[in-house]
């Protein structure tokens, strides 16, 4: 077989693989790493790279290294999902770093932890302050959980005793020009009721349109693939022509 040819089907091979397997473990494996499911990535990583460039072996072995590398994972997730102690062994815990305002440097040493990764950390939550935190813990998945003291946390109108609608997530009714007939379903719509509103806002085609959705309150929103703007802000240092000398 043609080597070029081997490869391709190989890539092609590895690729579904991987895919299936990421797929099949779960989301956590991509969204939310853990040291276990680091490497785990690595490793399947690793197999999936062997099977494409390797081809003095069989591809078959490599194959079957991703399989059975696949199901060892899922068994590992089913049993932390049934085993508390097994979930501890493998995702490990949350530990302490900040209590009431002060480091536990005790807490940070068991986990190689230093200061500057601390204080990068606490940037991001846009805590600056060491003395403004109640908590702050260090996830599993290496994130920081941030609490703040009571008096420096922002005002909410449950504080203020002040009444709020519900707010619920917008449904999408327009994905690149398709309609999602099941959104529509579920708020008791109709497509004559949504070219209706469509037309309402100027607009003669569903194709024409990128993105619509609806809020909890009803309000219909539609972004067209032709926007007429005549202004629109360019915040990049790009400057047209040359800078006066």
């Amino acid at each position: 077989m043609n080597p070029y040819l081997e490869i391709l089907i190989r890539a092609v091979g590895a690729f579904v693989a991987v895919l299936v397997i990421t797929r099949v473990v779960g989301k956590s494996q991509v969204g939310q790493l853990t040291v276990a499911d680091f490497v785990n990535a690595i490793v399947l990583g690793s197999i999936a790279a062997s099977l494409v460039t390797d081809l003095k072996e069989n591809g078959w072995y490599y194959a079957f290294g991703l399989v059975l590398f696949g199901l060892l994972t899922l068994i590992c997730e089913y049993g932390s999902l049934k085993s508390r102690p097994l979930r501890k062994l493998l995702e490990g815990e949350p530990t302490v770093i900040i209590h009431n305002g002060k480091i536990l440097e005790h807490n940070m040493k068991k986990l190689t932890y230093n200061l500057d990764n601390l204080m990068m950390q606490l940037r991001e939550k846009n805590v600056f302050n060491i003395a403004d935190v109640e908590f702050a813990v260090a996830e599993p998945n290496g994130k920081l959980s941030v609490l703040l003291k009571s008096h420096k946390q922002p005002l909410t109108p449950e504080h203020m005793q002040i009444p709020t609608r519900y707010q619920g997530i917008p449904s999408e009714l327009i994905v690149d020009g398709v309609v999602i007939q099941q959104n529509l379903k579920q708020n008791n719509l109709t497509e004559d009721w949504l070219y209706r509103e469509l037309e309402k806002q100027g607009v003669k085609s569903v194709k024409d349109v990128v993105y619509a959705s609806l809020d909890s309150e009803g309000n219909l929103y539609v972004d067209k693939k032709e926007d007429t703007m005549q202004n629109v802000t360019d915040i990049t240092d790009k400057l047209p022509g040359k800078m006066p000398q």
